[in-house]
């Protein structure tokens, strides 16, 4: 046996040892559909594909992250067990308890009565309300987001945030280190000069405690006004039109009352992670007199279960007559996409909204391979067409809105931190009906005869995209 020979032995050997270990370790490290991706990858191209896996293939996150985010909702827990008197039950021929429940099983906060939820739609609207807010701040600004952009937005909120610290205002920024590069690169200096204490999230780096999965991010959008005001929602420190040809259409919702504490205990935690510092949050103001049963729902992967997922699916098992999902990416996993199926065959009037412009193209592409199963299932599909639609909210019949930074897509349920805002309230809800009105007038319903017209090439790209975009 000469050497190549020898040589082209040993390579095969190595090959099928890699697929061998692929087959035996990829399917318990990850979800059904991810693990098929990534299976037939390391199949198809052994070399390359194993390596990029362990790069990309299992959302691991640094052991000091994972250790921070245990205290900080162990400290969650012991705060909420002096509150007792704020803890809202459902009542007896009302709503079942198990969605509020679950909730608070998964993230920590139960659920609260006595909220005021204000809806914003219009973008610069909330915009506007939000540098209102900061320059009537007495006591502390805190501000957590994903991005910011040196644009004419990103300057106001520094600006404003200038003007609340010159004041003796405590202001704490933190921004995602990924998505907020431009507005860190251009505030931070600024910011911190004035006396704003700014942080970056999830920043890696080579100290080994900093280490994680690198495309890990912090996708949450909260504000913490004076322990009174609290903002949750999908709206950006950007303009409208940070992605040109893609105009921005964003939902938030403007809250007081006691869940404003579950606010600013996920800050405090997000704080804490990234800094080690424990924030000492001073006494809240008495409620307002709102009526809104309302609980924060944390997400992420230093979480034990995907909680956006398991909250996602059970809402839409939970809907008897209507549920309304809007999302700017949906790719969903197995147990989503089986969930919107079974609602819809059983008679329960399923919308999904979705926008017709996409920044993301492979999204794009995926997204659409679901749609001929969804539609056949009886599921109601809608592009919204005069903007990037990037609200984040769902509603069930009259009696629960999710309003948030969560997206339909397997990223956000398991590789992002994301947050959630549940309502337990026919009100809330009778305005996310409206707001969802308005997007189906100027959306294109489609129809599933029609839509099996598109070229056959169409599906193929779709499919592959379905591939690619599942590896997670």
């Amino acid at each position: 046996m000469n050497a190549e020979t020898h040589l082209g032995y040993l390579l095969f050997l190595f090959d099928w040892l890699i697929r061998l270990a692929a087959l035996a370790w990829i399917p318990v490290r990850c979800p059904p559909a991810a693990a098929r991706s990534w299976l037939l990858l390391v199949g198809f191209v052994p070399l390359f594909g194993l390596p990029l896996y362990l790069f990309l293939g299992h959302p691991w996150l640094a052991k000091q992250r994972r250790q921070r985010q245990a205290l900080a909702s162990q400290l969650i827990r012991d705060r909420q067990a002096n509150l007792a008197t704020l803890r809202w039950t459902p009542a007896p021929h009302g709503m079942p308890p198990a969605i509020p429940h679950l909730a608070e099983g998964l993230g920590d906060f139960m659920p609260m009565h006595g909220n005021t939820v204000e809806v914003l739609d219009e973008y610069q609207t909330s915009i506007a309300a939000l540098i209102a807010d900061i320059d009537a701040a007495r006591d502390e600004v805190h501000l957590l987001y994903y991005l910011m952009f040196d644009d004419v937005v990103g300057r106001a909120i520094c600006e404003a945030l200038q003007r609340a610290s010159a004041r003796g205002v405590r202001c704490r920024l933190l921004l995602d280190a990924v998505g907020a590069k431009p507005g860190l690169r251009a505030f931070a200096r600024p910011l911190r000069d004035a006396g704003v204490e700014v942080h970056a999230m999830l920043a890696g780096g080579l100290k080994w405690r900093s280490l994680s999965r690198m495309d890990l991010r912090n996708h949450r959008k909260l504000v913490l006004i004076d322990r009174r005001i609290g903002y949750v929602g999908s709206q950006n420190l950007a303009d409208a039109t940070f992605v040109p040809g893609h105009p921005n259409r964003e939902l938030v919702a403007r809250v007081h009352g006691p869940v404003v504490r579950q606010i600013a205990a996920l800050f405090a935690s997000d704080w804490l992670i990234e800094t080690g510092e424990r924030l000492v949050i001073g006494e809240f103001p008495a409620g307002d007199g709102g009526n809104v049963p309302a609980q924060m729902l944390p997400s992420g992967p230093a979480y034990p279960f995907e909680n956006a997922r398991n909250l996602v699916v059970a809402l839409v098992q939970r809907a008897r007559r209507r549920v309304v999902l809007v999302t700017p990416y949906f790719v969903p996993d197995d147990m989503t996409l089986g969930a919107l199926r079974v609602a819809a065959l059983s008679g329960t009037d399923v919308q999904l909204i979705l926008s017709m412009s996409n920044n993301q193209r492979l999204t794009r592409w995926a997204q659409r391979s679901y749609y001929d199963e969804l539609l056949k299932a009886g599921v109601r599909i809608a592009l919204y067409r005069p903007h990037f639609l990037h609200a984040k909210h769902l509603s069930v019949d009259d009696e629960v809105a999710l309003i948030g930074s969560i997206n339909l897509d397997i990223r956000s349920f398991a590789l992002n931190a994301e947050a959630g805002l549940l309502c337990f309230d026919a009100a809330v809800v009778g305005r996310l009906r409206a707001v969802e009105a308005d997007y189906l007038r100027d959306a294109q319903q489609l129809d599933l005869h029609e839509w099996r017209r598109r070229p056959r090439w169409h599906r193929s790209v779709e499919g592959m995209a379905r591939l690619a975009d599942s590896l997670m």
